[in-house]
């Protein structure tokens, strides 16, 4: 069947439900249509505009499965609704995210498998781009099975506050922490929630624990200059460190999307760490939250630094204590959920082979080879290690 073929089926299946509500059982009758939308250019989704607790109150629960169509004819079927990225890489999902303004329909990082014959030839595009939508295009969410994914949803349900007095330390508050390990030598590389962005109240704490750590050099995953200067102009900025090191030219602004299976996010990486390299640390590395973007990016210079797969591991699920308090000891099955579905897909993506053992192969070779593929030259490579590691 075409793609043409498959939309038209789509519209007609979507038209058949909503012509028949009446007659269906309440919860299969459910749906809400024509919602503007807003491209959220960020992480490559489609914010739909209503508000999260308003399309719960219609009675949309997480673990739904739902169909949404946008008036360009563009159909995802059968995705879950979740309140948490818990899908694989390349798979759709309507998502309420904790602290979003709408509901997202999105690709977890970037990817779009659910139909991958098809999306092949095009696996760098997003669903805005995909849907031909633009700032007058409309969605309509329909339920189709309520109920489907909850297992799932009550699996890795995750949250976390943004309150101080319900973390043990301001360090675990900051994600903050020096990442040691491989040939990295101590003191010259740290890893933390953003300096800058305080949506989530942590910036001032990052800002005074970097300024103690006597960082010289900030690697930002998140966001562009635009969104450093509205950052600095907003009446909660309280990062006095982190703008003297703006206005000295010592942060590296990258504006990474999520998508870590682009070429474009390697380009971007390889660029960040070469202007690394021209510049003394020691280096912090952030995005948001300091957990999905830099997650990556951390793994990729603890495995280019020699680090085995259990110091990676430890580092990349200890975000995951400080912000939810999951502990392989705590929540083993959340644990090694997490573990596999994230830091074990990132690693055998960098080595580039989907059925590598990630704690049996030389990652460092792996992430060599990934950083001449983004672009490095070998002696790029050698001059950003010179920076970090042992002589």
């Amino acid at each position: 069947m075409t793609a043409t073929k498959r939309i038209a089926a789509g519209m007609i299946a979507c038209l058949a439900l909503v012509s028949c509500a009446k007659e269906a059982p309440a919860e299969k009758s459910l749906s809400v249509e024509g919602l503007s939308v807003q491209h959220e250019q960020e992480f490559g989704g489609v914010y739909i505009e209503i508000a999260i607790d308003e399309f719960n109150a219609l009675g949309f629960e997480y673990g739904d499965s739902v169909d949404v169509v946008f008036s360009s004819g563009y159909t995802l079927e059968d995705i879950p609704y979740y309140n948490g990225y818990y899908v694989d890489a390349g798979q759709p999902l309507l998502i309420a995210y904790p602290g979003y303004d709408y509901i997202k329909a999105a690709v977890n990082y970037g990817e779009d498998l659910w139909d991958t014959a098809e999306l092949k030839a095009i696996r760098q595009e997003n669903i805005w781009m995909k849907a031909s939508l633009d700032e007058h295009s409309t969605a309509s969410i329909i339920l189709r099975e309520h109920g489907k994914y909850a297992d799932i949803q009550e699996a890795r349900d995750i949250s976390y506050t943004d309150f101080r007095t319900d973390y043990p330390s301001d360090e675990a508050f900051a994600n903050f922490r020096s990442i040691c390990m491989g040939n990295i030598r101590e003191g010259v590389l740290y890893r933390s929630a953003s300096p800058c962005d305080n949506q989530h109240k942590r910036a001032p704490y990052v800002d005074r624990l970097i300024e103690e750590a006597q960082v010289r050099c900030i690697l930002n995953l998140a966001d562009n200059e635009v969104k450093i200067e509205r950052y600095i102009q907003a009446d909660d900025f309280d990062s006095p460190y982190f703008l003297s090191l703006y206005e000295a030219d010592h942060v590296i602004p990258l504006a990474l999307n999520m998508n870590w299976l682009s070429d474009d996010f390697a380009a971007k990486i390889a660029q960040g760490f070469i202007a690394m390299s021209e510049t003394e640390g020691p280096y912090l590395i952030h995005c948001t939250e300091g957990k999905d973007r830099t997650g990556f990016v951390c793994m990729l210079v603890e495995a280019l630094a020699g680090a085995e797969y259990q110091e990676i591991a430890d580092d990349y699920m200890l975000t995951y204590a400080n912000y939810y308090r999951i502990t392989e000891a705590s929540e083993p099955a959340k644990y090694r959920t997490i573990l596999e579905k994230n830091l074990d897909a990132m690693l055998r993506y960098v080595i580039g082979d989907e059925n590598a053992d990630p704690a049996a192969v030389d990652l460092s070779a792996g992430a060599r080879d990934y950083l001449r593929r983004a672009g490095m030259s070998d002696e790029q490579i050698d001059a950003f290690l010179a920076r970090i590691v042992e002589p």
